[in-house]
């Protein structure tokens, strides 16, 4: 649930929360409008907007670009925040990086999801890679996010990309070609959103398995990861993945828009073997460019999980079937109010 309210009506929120000491502070925040987002049943997130950019609505998502105060321009997707400006390069190079860097030589690649490009975008800096599928379902959220977001019109516009508007699960099913890599670039498991099914094992198993060529590597994003929320679906994708996969690591990364850390699950039936200065190498040949956070070191520390996580995935029995499937907390429409 999303709210976007004129400071004081963020449901009890408000400028005069805390008593600001000067009064120029006090008339600085009465101005701000803020937006509002259920974490949890108990939590809330808000932060302060310059603007509302943009809003739109398809067949499936509702779709809102704001430019706020602490993390510039911000997509939001059915009320839940999929990524902002000042942070995004956490989540795009955690997702694509670690995989493609642990692939010998990564040629083709599927992205399920990614319609924002910013996976896209970080795919295509690597030189091997020589064709990218983005699979949306959600041609408005693309088309969104070809117009307003700046940051990925060189990728939108690289011969290398194709863009298929299409359910994954079917493009997957019903595609001749094999990939070195495939990538879950997926909304969160929200009930009733467009995603669910695509966590499961027999997606796992029977659509994306074999449409890897040999040593391939799967790779999707797996929800919350902190020490508290990585009950919620990170530990159930990741034993849902050992169940298909010989080889799975799970990694997480703090991401300051989100709230908290984040996790992803790579998997493979080839062990990955690239160590720090193997995957520093590996950059320093393969990609383009600098990146801002993931290089070898990094991603030793994001694979070394805390002990509560790594208890709970030891433990782990539950696997994500569409019989027994587990949503982390939100919905599949926003319910929004602009009272500014």
């Amino acid at each position: 649930m999303a709210t976007i309210n004129g400071v004081n009506g963020v449901n009890g929120v408000n400028g005069n929360g805390h008593q600001a000491h000067h009064h120029h502070i006090g008339e600085e925040r009465r101005k701000s409008c803020w937006y509002e987002e259920e974490i949890e049943e108990n939590l809330r997130w808000c932060f302060a907007l310059n603007s509302i950019l943009h809003t739109g609505a398809s067949q499936y998502q509702d779709i809102t670009l704001l430019d706020t105060k602490p993390f510039g321009k911000t997509l939001i997707i059915d009320g839940k925040l999929q990524s902002a400006e000042i942070d995004e390069f956490i989540y795009h190079e955690s997702l694509v990086h670690p995989a493609l860097l642990h692939h010998p030589n990564p040629k083709t690649i599927f992205i399920m999801g990614g319609g924002e490009g910013s996976t896209a975008r970080e795919i295509l800096r690597h030189k091997t890679v020589e064709k990218v599928i983005m699979c949306d379902i959600d041609e408005e959220v693309v088309d969104f996010c070809k117009s307003y977001l700046d940051v990925n019109k060189e990728a939108f516009g690289d011969s290398r990309l194709h863009l298929v508007i299409n359910d994954a699960r079917a493009e997957l099913e019903s595609s001749k070609d094999s990939f070195d890599v495939i990538i879950g670039d997926l909304a969160d498991p929200i009930e009733g959103g467009p995603c669910y099914q695509l966590y499961t094992k027999s997606f796992y198993e029977s659509t994306v398995k074999p449409r890897l060529n040999a040593g391939g590597i799967f790779v999707t994003q797996a929800g919350p990861a902190g020490v508290f929320s990585h009950t919620q679906v990170f530990s159930c994708i990741y034993n849902t993945l050992k169940h298909v996969f010989q080889y799975v690591v799970p990694f997480s990364a703090h991401i300051p828009s989100y709230a908290d850390t984040w996790g992803w699950v790579m998997a493979s039936d080839a062990p990955f073997t690239a160590e720090v200065e193997e995957i520093d190498m590996r950059i320093k040949q393969r990609v383009k460019g600098e990146n801002s956070f993931l290089d070898g070191k990094t991603f030793v520390s994001a694979s070394t999980l805390c002990k509560a996580v790594r208890q709970t995935l030891a433990k782990e029995t539950q696997v994500y079937t569409e019989k027994t499937a587990k949503f982390i907390y939100g919905h599949g429409a926003a319910h929004r109010a602009l009272n500014a």
